[in-house]
């Protein structure tokens, strides 16, 4: 895959962030990934050392704040990010390409890993058909019986914690970083297989 930056792409557009005000490592981490739209979060391996350079270079200052270090554009920083702002425009144009390009590798590895979890669902359905056949019941008796009726209701009770863990995971992950259009997205597409998956094996009891 290319680089989600090109050379030097990378040091203009966080001079391009620090523009509005000062913010430390993270806060620059997070506002890169939230323009990716989940897709891409640059490593502190890769953002700290260009703050270092932009710093000896008079393009950037620190500042403590508590434990933390606030970087502010300087004057010269300012001067050299009006001059670029043509390369700026390309850098944005850039980064909505890398954008799609990897929310489309994203969905192919969707697909990819949908395939092999209906595979799981369907070896683990085949499974329980089998566990079904041989138990001392038909399914017409299962239905009717105390046993059928226990069956489904825990079948019910593993939907329904389903349901509730996963609003969990969902509001825990909105109350820390928003959700986006490929989150979602995979969401659903997860959902709709699982279910597809999950009503083809019904259909095919005996």
């Amino acid at each position: 895959m290319p680089p989600v930056f090109a050379h030097g792409a990378l040091r203009l557009y966080l001079l391009a962030l620090l523009e509005s005000g000062p913010k430390h490592g993270y806060e620059l981490i997070k506002a890169l990934s939230e323009r990716f739209g989940g897709t891409y979060s640059p490593s502190a391996g890769t953002i700290y050392p260009r703050l270092g350079k932009l710093e000896e270079e008079g393009l950037v200052a620190t500042e403590a704040e508590g434990r933390r270090t606030n970087y502010r554009i300087t004057a010269a920083g300012l001067a050299e990010l009006n001059s670029r702002r043509d390369e700026l425009a390309n850098v944005e144009n850039d980064i909505a390409a890398s954008v799609r390009r990897l929310a489309d590798a994203l969905r192919a590895d969707i697909r990819s890993n949908m395939r092999g979890l209906r595979a799981d669902l369907a070896a683990t359905a085949e499974a329980a058909r089998s566990a079904a056949r041989t138990a001392d019941f038909t399914g017409s008796t299962a239905r009717s019986s105390p046993e059928g009726h226990r069956m489904l209701k825990e079948a019910e009770m593993l939907l329904q914690a389903f349901r509730d863990d996963l609003r969990v995971e969902l509001r825990t992950q909105a109350s820390t970083r928003p959700l986006t259009p490929v989150m979602l997205e995979t969401v659903r597409t997860v959902l709709d297989q699982a279910r597809i998956s999950i009503r083809n094996s019904l259909k095919a009891e005996p």
